[in-house]
Order: structure tokens, then C-alpha cells, then sequence
């Protein structure tokens, strides 16, 4: 029962990524590499604030604000120096490697004994893991919500336009190079604070920890699209939140297997989201096949 509690968690902490994740993804059409170094560099800052005695809360905002100059930095190279958005992604990932080395001093760095932000909530008494699951919903509420406000408002549209159809949305007078950075310092900042969050849960940050995060959240991404399938924009968001549980849960139960083992994680992760790409396209070929069993039935 704690495996399935602590991978709920997990899920739910993720589920942040996944958000952030979508809009460079989903909303802008970018593949943003950049989330590979900006995870790291969320949980470098945290943890390196923390150690010096900052608050858990202010250091995790201001990963949160590192997240979006890394951000701004990708989407400078996209819009100003002309350079394509995976390769811009690439760039930023890779300076953010000597960054965040610089940031922590050596390849990781622990917490020990310092305090969190899942401190506050240790006079609650509560059984394992469901004060990392009450603080993860509480975070992941409050940032479905500002999204949902956000991307009603007249900017937010903007953005969801500059995604969809740049040359539409550049007649409608919307600057799609401002909208472009602007979603990418969003997308970064969420993506920051995730790293910021797990390192304070996991007691630790490591510069490689960022390898594979895209995977991750593209996986809790899709998998909630398959799922719940053709929703409004406010259950999409929470669907993400599901699809991303709903992943850690799949693993966990592979995992199970005996001839599986931990270093197979990744192995797993690609072959889990390749499937899930797969089934609108097995769906499609179904539909299909019975179309023309029923016209052939016809002709007879």
C-alpha cells in the first residue's frame, strides 16, 4: 500500500513538470529541450538557498525565477538569432550544465538535516507520504488555477493563437516573437519549480537529474489526452495531473516484474509513451478496417 501511496505522490509532484511541459509543448508547438537542464538548475538553486540559511519558500521561488531566465534565454535564441527551437533548446540545456556545476560547486549536493517546505505540515501527524500528497495538491491546485485564469485573459489567448497559427496571429497584430519568449519563460519557471520541490522532498540535488524530464512529462501528457480524450481546457489541465499518476502507478506496477529491474526506468519510460503515441494511429487503422468489413458486407 505505501508503494502505491508514494507513487501517487510522485505523480502528483511530476505532475507540475507535466504542466509546464504542455505549454511549450501543446500550447507553442516547441519541443523544448531546455526543460533537460532547467529541472537541474531549479533544484541547484533551491538546495544551494536553503544551505545558506534562506528560507525553504524563498528559495523555491527563486528557482522558480532562474527557471524563467532560462526561459528567456531559449527564447531569445529562437526569435532573435534566428536559430531552430530544438537546437536553441540544446544550446541552453548544455550551458546549463556548467551553470549549474558552478551553482552547487560539485556534481551534487545534499539537504541533510535543513528544512522544507513539507516541514509545515509535520504537526499534522499524517501516515506516510500524504504530506508530500496534501502540499502536491495543494501547489498543483493553485497553478491549474492561475493557468485557467491566464490563458482566459487577452495575453493568454494570444499565446494559445502564436501557438496554433503564427501567420494568423501576426495579422491580428499579436508580436508571436514576444508571445514565443513569454510561453517559454512560463513553460521554464514550472518546470524549475518542480526541480525545486522533488529536490527539497528527495533531500537532494544532482546535476544529472534533469536527464529524461521531458520524457516524463510528455509521457503524463499523452497519456492523459488518450484517456480522458476531447476535454475543455480547465480538465485537460487536471487530466495531466491524472495522466501523470496514472504513469508513476504503470511503472511501479512494471517494475513489479522480476526480470525488470531500476536501470530499465528510462528503457520503459520511452517504450510507454512510444505506446501511447501509437494508439490514436491503432485506433485510426480499426476504424478503418471496419469500414471496409461493413462495405464489403454491403456489396455482397
Amino acid at each position: 500500500m505505501d508503494l502505491i501511496v508514494s507513487s501517487i505522490s510522485q505523480g502528483i509532484l511530476w505532475g507540475i513538470l507535466s504542466l509546464g511541459i504542455f505549454i511549450s509543448f501543446r500550447v507553442l508547438n516547441i519541443a523544448d529541450m531546455t526543460t533537460e537542464g532547467t529541472y537541474p538548475l531549479g533544484a541547484a538553486t533551491c538546495v544551494m538557498l536553503i544551505q545558506q540559511g534562506v528560507h525553504p519558500l524563498v528559495a523555491t521561488l527563486a528557482a522558480l525565477i532562474t527557471g524563467g531566465l532560462a526561459g528567456l534565454v531559449t527564447g531569445l535564441l529562437i526569435t532573435v538569432c534566428k536559430i531552430p527551437s530544438l537546437l536553441a533548446g540544446i544550446l541552453t540545456m548544455t550551458g546549463l550544465l556548467s551553470i549549474n556545476l558552478r551553482i552547487m560547486g560539485r556534481p551534487n549536493l545534499n539537504l541533510a538535516d535543513k528544512a522544507t517546505i513539507f516541514d509545515g505540515l509535520n504537526g499534522l501527524h499524517l501516515p506516510p507520504y500524504f504530506d508530500i500528497i496534501f502540499m502536491g495538491i495543494f501547489i498543483v491546485a493553485l497553478i491549474i488555477l492561475l493557468m485557467y485564469v491566464f490563458f482566459s485573459t487577452e495575453i493568454g489567448q494570444a499565446l494559445i493563437a502564436t501557438g496554433d497559427n503564427p501567420l494568423m496571429a501576426a495579422s491580428l497584430g499579436i508580436s508571436t516573437k514576444s508571445m514565443t519568449v513569454f510561453g517559454l519563460i512560463l513553460s521554464n519557471s514550472l518546470v524549475a519549480l518542480t526541480g525545486a520541490i522533488l529536490s527539497q522532498n528527495n533531500g537532494y540535488a544532482d546535476v544529472n537529474s534533469g536527464l529524461g524530464t521531458i520524457v516524463i512529462a510528455l509521457a503524463a501528457i499523452i497519456i492523459g489526452e488518450v484517456i480522458f480524450g476531447d476535454v475543455s481546457f480547465f480538465l485537460r489541465l487536471i487530466c495531466i495531473i491524472f495522466g501523470s499518476i496514472i504513469y508513476r502507478l504503470l511503472l511501479m506496477l512494471v517494475l513489479q516484474i522480476p526480470f525488470i529491474q531500476t536501470n530499465d526506468f528510462k528503457l520503459l519510460s520511452a517504450i510507454l509513451i512510444a505506446a501511447c503515441l501509437t494508439i490514436p494511429q491503432a485506433k485510426s487503422w480499426l476504424d478503418r478496417i471496419s469500414k471496409r468489413q461493413v462495405r464489403g458486407g454491403r456489396s455482397l
